[in-house]
């Protein structure tokens, strides 16, 4: 989603700041593709937070953010999001037979699902299933992580789809495909390494077929 990331930064920090009694957490800190444990590791660690500390306390910021986002959270997601997907979504959920759906993401799993919830495509992802910064503080172990929750699902039948650098290193981490839409922060010369790139959701209904018949 574009622009989701506002009330989601601020429920992490403002949780982090009450757990570790540090703040206002500021820094520059990279956040596109990588998960919130990272970026959260790396934000405290600013403040003083050993690493020790931070992986001792994780459990209580996740329950503070998920919380606080729960109430920061705009009741009304559907603006922000990218262009095509609830598209996209709709035609590949209306072929269960070939297609089947799963999140991964750094989001925390309690944000990422009232995120979706509140942007209307959550019904799309079932519960249960997919890899989340909550499971791992490394991108590269959630495609597996979501394989695994849905049977073992092999690796030629999955397609990583995301939007930076980072989801394309993470489909390579697990030897899977992968697919970039350049409606994020990219441009699709900086996602040139996936499998395939396209500027609009909406145009990887025909990549997915056409990797669905070679795999």
């Amino acid at each position: 989603m574009q622009g989701a990331g506002v009330e989601h930064g601020r429920a992490l920090r403002e949780a982090a700041e009450r757990v570790h009694g540090v703040g206002p957490l500021i820094g520059d800190i990279e956040v596109a593709g990588r998960t919130d444990a990272a970026i959260m590791r790396d934000l405290v660690a600013l403040a003083g937070v050993s690493r020790v500390t931070f992986e001792a306390r994780w459990s209580e910021v996740v329950e503070d953010a998920a919380v606080a986002y729960d109430a920061l959270c705009p009741p009304d997601l559907a603006d922000r999001v990218a262009p095509g997907v609830p598209e996209l979504l709709a035609a590949l959920a209306a072929r269960p037979g070939e297609f089947r759906l799963a999140l991964v993401t750094g989001n925390l799993e309690p944000i990422a699902r009232i995120k979706l919830g509140r942007a209307g495509i959550g019904d799309y992802f079932e519960a249960g299933q997919g890899g989340f910064g909550s499971d791992h503080a490394s991108r590269a172990e959630l495609p597996a992580i979501a394989r695994a929750r849905a049977g073992d699902w092999p690796r030629e039948r999955t397609v990583v789809i995301g939007d930076t650098p980072r989801d394309i290193a993470c489909a390579r981490a697990d030897d899977v495909r992968v697919a970039a839409v350049a409606t994020g922060p990219f441009a699709v010369e900086a996602l040139a390494d996936a499998d395939a790139v396209v500027d609009d959701a909406r145009a990887l209904l025909p990549v997915l077929e056409d990797f669905a018949t070679a795999s």
